[in-house]
């Protein structure tokens, strides 16, 4: 669910006026959505996480409380230093970490119903992509020593149930276009998907998480369909430490000209069609009790404020914790 702006402090006043048509329909879908723990990507982040705090009131308010939420600075928009785009200048928003205005903009944020261990939380997001087992940066000695992986974050941030803590591994991809022939983006947005992989395997510096564990968030790439390479995200839903429960909405519509299975969409673009790039995956030892993607269908009372909400539609899971 995106909630960016296109300037620094633009989202904290929208939600301090409270007028913002999306703003309203975003908070309904939450409220509707009824999840104990969320994960809202393309958020812009503040420093004194005021934009969440008042997103939280707002959701309070209408009958949806999140006493608990976690946010960091996202690399979208911290710049690098160096012409990454190759257009002859710096300090635009394609020469940051990851595409941004500012620095904040269309960042990650945790929303709970239950305590979050954020003393417990580990960040990976300064990882470099040269670093990766097996990457396919191909960047300049000089901007390959500061090039973070992480397009937005790469997060382990634990949740405390009365079965004990469960670990949210949370990620927001680059999309794998929007750049030439060099592929770079799509590049990095497979080696973003393998970063999972290769942390879930234990072949990174740092520990695998701690089980119980949920990965999610947007991985902007469909297995089966649109651009990019499709082996990063496959290799992902494959892994035997993961479940891909499949989330299906109702909306009813017909892809054909695509060979995936469009009722696992999350996201319609008007000249692509349905993807699915949005996911939530479980640990395999975790049994999953219902999953789904809130997309009812236009008859739905609904469906206006999820259209106005974001272009993304919200993925759900019920797990049951050992």
């Amino acid at each position: 669910m995106a909630l960016d702006r296109k300037g620094p402090g633009l989202l904290v006043q929208d939600l301090s006026e409270g007028n913002d048509p999306q703003i309203a329909a975003a908070v309904r879908v939450l409220v509707a959505l009824e999840a104990d723990v969320v994960l809202l990507t393309a958020v812009d982040y503040d420093r004194g996480g005021i934009a969440l705090r008042l997103l939280a009131e707002r959701l309070a308010e209408a009958g949806a409380p999140y006493p608990h939420r976690f946010a960091l600075r996202p690399n979208t928009g911290m710049q690098t230093g160096f012409d990454v785009d190759g257009d002859g200048r710096t300090w635009n928003a394609r020469d940051a970490q990851g595409f941004g205005l500012f620095s904040g903009q269309g960042g990650m944020a945790i929303l709970s119903r239950l305590p979050l261990e954020a003393d417990a939380a580990r960040d990976f997001s300064a990882f470099l992509w040269r670093d990766l087992p097996g990457s396919l940066s191909d960047d300049p000695p000089d901007l390959a020593a500061v090039q973070r992986l992480a397009t937005t974050g790469f997060w382990d941030v634990p949740v405390i149930t009365d079965a004990g803590p469960l670990h949210l591994l949370a990620w927001h991809a680059t999309p794998p276009v929007f750049d030439g022939p060099e592929d770079r983006n799509g590049r990095r947005n497979h080696d973003e998907a393998a970063f999972w992989r290769l942390f879930l395997d234990g072949a990174l510096p740092m520990p695998p998480p701690d089980a119980p564990f949920v990965l999610l968030g947007d991985g902007n790439l469909d297995p089966a369909d649109g651009d990019g390479r499709r082996e990063g995200i496959g290799s992902l839903l494959a892994h035997p430490a993961l479940r891909d429960p499949g989330p299906r909405g109702t909306h009813g519509r017909a892809e054909p000209g695509q060979a995936g299975d469009p009722a696992l969409d999350t996201v319609l673009y008007t000249d692509l069609g349905g993807l699915r790039l949005d996911y939530v995956l479980p640990a395999s030892a975790l049994r999953v009790t219902a999953a789904g993607v809130l997309w009812p269908g236009p008859d739905d009372p609904l469906w206006p404020d999820l259209q106005a909400a974001s272009r993304h539609f919200p993925v759900w899971v019920d797990i049951d914790l050992p």
